[in-house]
C-alpha cells in the first residue's frame, strides 16, 4: 500500500494552559486532524506517546506546562477523498436544535456514527467540521451510540469543552431518554446500579454486568404503557457504554429493536409494528452556559412516533 508520510516527523509539543485538564485521547484526535481514532489508541496503548518522557493512559488529564512527545504517524494514502453525500451534510444542517458562539446541539439522526473508524470515513464531527468551516474549535462534547438518536453536543471552543465535561462528571448536566421496552414495566420509578464491565462475546464486543465493572447507575420511569411494551423516560447518572441497553436487559425489560442485548422474538413483533431500528432516543439536555443553564429537546422522528402510534392504536 502506498503511504504517504503525514505528521511524519517526532514533535515535542509543550500544553498550554488552554488545554489544561483536557484528556490526553481528546488533544491528540483535535491535534492529529485526519488520523483514525483507532490509531491514536494504538500509539497510546503501545507507549510511543509520552508525557513528560513517561507512559500514559488515554483518560491522561494534561496539566499546563506538560510536554507531550508525539511520534511519526503514517497515513495511508487515499487516491480519492471520501466525502459525505449532500444528503447527509443537508440532513445534518437541518437538525441543528440550537448553536451558539459556544456550543451546537443537534438532533442526531439514528444510523450515523458520532466518529469515523472501524470502515466508517467520516462520522458526525467530521460532517460538522465541514458544514462550519469557520469554527477554529469543534468537538464531541460527548458520545451517543450509532443506532441511538436525539440530542447530541459539540463544543464550539475548549472553554465550552470543559464546562459541558465539568457538568456531566458532577451530574448537572440531565441527560433524558426515551426507551420502549419489552413487557409491561410494573416497577414504577426506579434506578439499576449494577457495575458494568467491558468484553468479548464471540469476537465481539460487549457489555455485561458484573462486580469488577465500572459503577454505573440509570433511573427509569414509566410514561405509557401498551398491550406488549411499555415507554420509559430514561435519565443517566453516569455514561458508561451501552448502559442503557444494558441495563434494561438486566431489569428483564430490553429495549425494542435492541440486537446485541434484546430478545428477537420481542423485536420482531415490534417489526410488525413498523419499528425498523433501535427504540432509543436522548429527547432532551441540560447544557451549560455561563451562569445558566440550557434545556434542549429533540423530537422523535417521524418512524418512531408511528411505532408509538400502532402500538397505541392496536
Amino acid at each position: 500500500m502506498k503511504m504517504t508520510e503525514s505528521h511524519f516527523s517526532v514533535r515535542l509539543v509543550e500544553v498550554s494552559s488552554d488545554y489544561g485538564g483536557q484528556r490526553i485521547d481528546n488533544f491528540l484526535l483535535h491535534l492529529l486532524k485526519g488520523v483514525p481514532r483507532s490509531m491514536i489508541y494504538r500509539i497510546l496503548r503501545k507507549g510511543e506517546v509520552r508525557v513528560n518522557g513517561a507512559r500514559i493512559r488515554p483518560d491522561y488529564r494534561l496539566q499546563a506546562g506538560d510536554k507531550v512527545r508525539i511520534p511519526p504517524v503514517r497515513l495511508a494514502q487515499n487516491a480519492v477523498p471520501v466525502c459525505p453525500p449532500q444528503a447527509l451534510l443537508d440532513q445534518l444542517e437541518k437538525a441543528v436544535l440550537y448553536e451558539d458562539q459556544q456550543i451546537l446541539v443537534l438532533n442526531k439522526p439514528a444510523g450515523v456514527a458520532v466518529h469515523k473508524g472501524s470502515g466508517l470515513h467520516f462520522g458526525v464531527i467530521d460532517i460538522c467540521r465541514i458544514l462550519r468551516p469557520q469554527a477554529p474549535f469543534l468537538e464531541l462534547a460527548h458520545r451517543l451510540d450509532r443506532e441511538t438518536s436525539g440530542c447530541l453536543v459539540l463544543a464550539k471552543s475548549l472553554p465550552a469543552l470543559r464546562a459541558m465535561h465539568d457538568a456531566l462528571r458532577a451530574g448537572t448536566t440531565k441527560k433524558r431518554y426515551l426507551a420502549l421496552v419489552q413487557g409491561y414495566w410494573k416497577r414504577g420509578a426506579v434506578a439499576v446500579s449494577e457495575p458494568l464491565r467491558n468484553g468479548l462475546r464471540g469476537g465481539e464486543r460487549v457489555v455485561t454486568v458484573g462486580v469488577t465493572g465500572k459503577s454505573a447507575k440509570t433511573h427509569f420511569r414509566p410514561v405509557n404503557f401498551f398491550r406488549r411494551a411499555s415507554l420509559l423516560e430514561v435519565i443517566l447518572a453516569t455514561g458508561r457504554t451501552h448502559q442503557i441497553r444494558v441495563h434494561a436487559a438486566y431489569a428483564k425489560h430490553p429495549i425494542a429493536g435492541d440486537d446485541k442485548y434484546g430478545n428477537s422474538q420481542f423485536n420482531q413483533e415490534m417489526a410488525r409494528y413498523g419499528l425498523r431500528r433501535l427504540f432509543l432516543h436522548a429527547h432532551s439536555i441540560t447544557v451549560p452556559l455561563g451562569n445558566r443553564e440550557r434545556d434542549v429537546s429533540a423530537p422523535l422522528d417521524e418512524g418512531l412516533k408511528n411505532v408509538l402510534d400502532n402500538l397505541e392504536s392496536k
